[in-house]
């Protein structure tokens, strides 16, 4: 059974270049064997991921992840079995929101900033989704 998991979290650490790589290093290479495919986003402070796979394996991931260091404050925004994926070209995609318009941001926010705490589990899916669609996912790895 497939399920989609998304949730948010905030850098324990103030975010570097390199931190993020090794974020997505590991993803890359751990996913695959485990059939997750999914996307990251990360501006400021605050992480937004979305994982898809089989049950059991994006639980234990999601689980992984709550207990790594560099994040913390992590809320699980939206969870649903899903008929298949939208995330599955990507073992790990990554958005640079340095380069999205912020209108693309306005539509889904108060502001033209990333804050899944504040738009909710729905919402932070679909401006994924529209990321996605405007070409805005970086980092294919499929």
């Amino acid at each position: 059974m497939l399920v989609r998991l998304l949730y948010a979290s905030h850098a324990s650490k103030p975010h570097c270049a390199e931190s993020m790589e090794s974020i997505l290093t590991e993803s890359r290479k751990h996913n695959p064997e485990h059939g997750i495919t999914g996307v990251l986003c990360f501006s400021g402070d605050i992480f937004l991921q979305v994982l898809e796979g089989g049950r059991r394996e994006v639980s234990a991931l999601y689980h992984r992840i709550a207990r790594d260091p560099r994040h913390c404050d992590i809320e699980l925004l939206y969870f649903e079995e899903i008929s298949e994926r939208l995330f599955s070209s990507w073992t790990m995609g990554q958005v640079n929101l340095s380069k999205v318009n912020p209108s693309t941001l306005l539509k889904y926010a108060e502001k033209p900033g990333l804050d899944p705490f504040a738009i909710g589990g729905r919402m932070s899916l679909a401006l994924l989704e529209e990321l996605i669609a405007t070409a805005a996912v970086v980092g294919k790895c499929g």
